[in-house]
């Protein structure tokens, strides 16, 4: 039966329990609706979830959170990561779900099955699912987070997340410390899988699970271009040992020189983030271990590209 009673808590044996983190500034009412009904509607499982509100108080939403959904109120935005972080520690659960508020769950059975994906697989630190557009729009290529990224229904091991939706048992969110809040905004999910990898597990792209979302433009954000480069440089700075740092760096800068030679106005605001990536403090330095640098690589991704 769905978690709909005001607790979201079924008093039911070796029922996984799941905190629901999610993430809003109030500007898709709509949405976040009908993502928050698409985890209360969730069957097989307990919920307890928060609606975080970046600069923005979820207890004044029309219409308003369903009985039960807990409101947190951030009176300045964050950015997403951070956003992420705070709601966090507000919910119970031994598997913690990220849902950004234009995403939803199609199947009543996604969170039951992707428990049950990470308890038959402990090796699993992190699940990030297929990503498909509800008009049926081609979905982008970024939603696939693998070099070679062939048929979106194969799963395999990853280096990155959609961040949008994704899975993962409490305790590997605790020991890889968490998302990155100094980003603020882009490649969160690269660190996060990385330092997924750096405990021991696997971050895995589940083609078998499926999440909704619109397809949208990622440049439309007027700090996307500079967030993209210093960001890139912070990974680096906040991950890598330090004689991978200027190989990691070296080769994205080759990458989006190529990418956006063809528009100055992008390569002159990405070079700003750049800069600003080596100036700025990055926040924690943990630099992962060579023997999480092997893994990577026989897994198909060393983490210089």
């Amino acid at each position: 039966m769905a978690a709909t009673d005001p607790s979201h808590v079924a008093h039911v044996p070796d029922t996984p329990r799941v905190g629901v983190v999610v993430l809003t500034m109030g500007r898709r009412p709509d949405d976040l609706a009908r993502g928050i009904r698409s985890v209360l509607d969730q069957r097989g499982v307990a919920t307890d979830i928060v609606c975080v509100g970046n600069g923005w108080d979820p207890a004044t939403a029309e219409p308003p959170l369903p009985a039960g959904v807990k409101a947190l109120h951030l009176p300045e935005n964050l950015g997403i990561p951070a956003g992420r972080n705070r709601g966090v520690p507000t919910v119970e659960g031994d598997v913690l779900f990220f849902l950004d508020d234009d995403a939803f769950l199609p199947s009543a059975t996604f969170l039951a099955d992707g428990c049950r994906m990470l308890a038959d697989r402990p090796e699993l630190g992190l699940i990030q699912p297929r990503v498909v557009d509800p008009t049926g729009l081609v979905s982008p290529r970024r939603w696939i987070p693998r070099i070679r990224k062939g048929d979106a229904a194969h799963s395999s091991n990853v280096f990155s997340c959609w961040e949008g939706a994704v899975l993962m048992p409490r305790p590997v969110f605790d020991a890889a410390g968490g998302w990155a809040d100094p980003f603020f905004y882009a490649h969160e999910g690269i660190e996060l899988a990385w330092r997924v990898w750096d405990t021991g597990h696997v971050a895995w792209y589940a083609g078998d699970l499926e999440a909704g979302h619109p397809v949208i433009d990622q440049t439309r954000h007027d700090y996307y271009y500079r967030l993209n480069a210093r960001n890139r440089v912070w990974l680096a700075r906040r991950n890598l040992p330090a004689v991978l740092m200027p190989l990691y760096v070296g080769s994205w800068t080759v990458i989006q020189v190529l990418r956006w030679a063809r528009n100055p106005s992008a390569l002159r605001a990405w070079f700003g983030g750049w800069r600003a990536g080596w100036r700025e403090h990055p926040g924690e330095r943990r630099p992962m271990s060579w023997r999480t640098v092997w893994r990577m690589a026989r897994a198909g991704r060393p983490p210089i590209v």
